[in-house]
């Protein structure tokens, strides 16, 4: 009855709104949670995971509504998603961005660590939006196609190898390759596809 009523919730909250590709956006917490559900993670973590863009988007929803009608656990965990966020590198020459980026990565880095210590289950999550994104990217613009692919490359596939979720980082490093070098992937799918 939690997990209806979050989803609900998640529906109501994102009323209106679109993603990149033109879907209602409620498809995208959707998908995170069915993500979830495939590794057989607990209820709140599927109930964050329906909420884990609510508080960020939808103005009119706090930690104290979603506290007062999911719990302590699932605010603390949609809040330790919220807070985990890449900020675009800024710089007058690509060495400027690249270092900054490097920087951006290594911080955010820190951030999901430290995250982890009070609550696993919010890297867990922020896993699954990731891949969900990745699923999704063909929206995107090029030049924030390869930004988010590098991100992904760099950042959450070792994450999630360290963590031992081998099927997500399988998929994150796939999605990765697919944006960043478009004519190795087409000729590295066709050589599988023969075999």
């Amino acid at each position: 009855n939690l997990i209806r009523r979050a989803y609900f919730v998640a529906e109501q909250a994102h009323s209106g709104q679109v993603r990149g590709s033109g879907e209602p956006y409620i498809t995208h917490p959707l998908a995170v949670a069915q993500i979830l559900t495939e590794l057989r993670v607990d209820d709140d973590s599927i109930i964050a995971a329906l909420l884990h863009d609510v508080l960020e988007d939808c103005p009119k929803i706090g930690t104290e509504a979603i506290e007062k009608e999911f719990g302590t656990d699932v605010r603390a965990i949609v809040e330790g998603v919220t807070k985990l966020k890449f900020k675009a590198a800024t710089g007058t020459s690509a060495i400027q961005r690249s270092r900054a980026e490097t920087s951006r990565a290594a911080e955010t880095l820190r951030k999901m660590l430290l995250a982890m210590a009070n609550d696993f289950r919010v890297i867990i999550i922020k896993l699954a939006d990731r891949l969900h994104n990745m699923i999704t990217l063909d929206g995107l613009p090029p030049e924030k196609r390869t930004r988010i692919s590098n991100e992904t490359i760099d950042v959450y596939a070792p994450l999630a190898a360290r963590l031992g979720i081998w099927q997500m980082k399988w998929q994150l490093e796939d999605l990765a390759f697919k944006y960043l070098y478009p004519e190795e992937f087409k000729r590295v799918s066709e050589m599988v596809a023969k075999s």
